[in-house]
């Protein structure tokens, strides 16, 4: 599903050129949990933001569904994105204006889903996140373990195959977090591809895969029995 060879990251001003990744290398295959983890400034952010295609590396290829990604434009890489890779951040990111549901159904919308089977679909995810019940609260009405269902409800509901998640636990306490965990294991089960980004060894541990970076670079990686 996911391929990187030899893949860097230099980000270069005038004075200064920091190298983000360094020849970074991994394949991730469908249905995988990967935990990517490592301290601050180590690129883990820089390399979600790749693997996501927000972002593009400096040198070396990266492989996405068997397609070379360098060769995309913007477009074909946010048609790429849209139908296949759903975000979950820690900050939530849901818009203030819109309600829950309103908020859930937006890349649908994206995706130009009629209102008929947006309607069935974004019903159906409150439902499945025990959320559905506040479908017509505002973000502000909620609960931060609330606010983290609204966002994978919203990372889900386009069925994507893989869900790319930047420390989905950072902003709740320990109960939440642990339901949010145990939602992105259940998605798991279930054949979607999960990738966290997280400093919580507590959290790595639901995955199935380790891999510490370190100064752009892949320090170790672990597979767990």
């Amino acid at each position: 599903m996911i391929k990187l060879i030899n893949l860097s990251k230099i980000f270069r001003t005038e004075e200064v050129e920091t190298t983000a990744l360094n020849q970074i290398e991994f394949e991730i295959k469908k249905g995988e949990f990967v935990a990517i983890m490592g301290p601050s400034g180590c690129g883990k952010s820089t390399l979600l933001n790749i693997l996501g295609l927000l972002d593009n590396p400096t040198m070396g290829e990266y492989y996405f569904l068997g397609q070379e990604i360098s060769k995309f434009n913007e477009r074909q890489k946010s048609s790429l994105r849209k139908q296949n890779i759903g975000f979950v951040f820690q900050s939530f990111n849901l818009i203030e204006e819109l309600n829950v549901f309103e908020n859930v159904e937006l890349p649908l919308i994206y995706l130009g889903i009629s209102a008929k089977e947006r309607k069935r679909r974004v019903e159906e995810v409150l439902d499945q996140m025990n959320i559905f019940h506040r479908k017509k609260h505002f973000p502000i009405q909620l609960s931060g373990g609330q606010q983290q269902r609204v966002a994978v409800s919203r990372a889900i509901v386009t069925n994507p195959s893989i869900i790319l998640a930047d420390e989905p636990t950072g902003n709740l306490d320990s109960t939440n977090g642990e339901e949010v965990m145990n939602l992105l294991c259940d998605l798991n089960k279930k054949g979607t591809t999960v990738i966290i980004v997280t400093h919580s060894q507590r959290d790595a541990e639901y995955s199935k895969r380790i891999i510490q970076l370190l100064d752009g670079q892949i320090l170790i990686e672990t597979i767990k029995a």
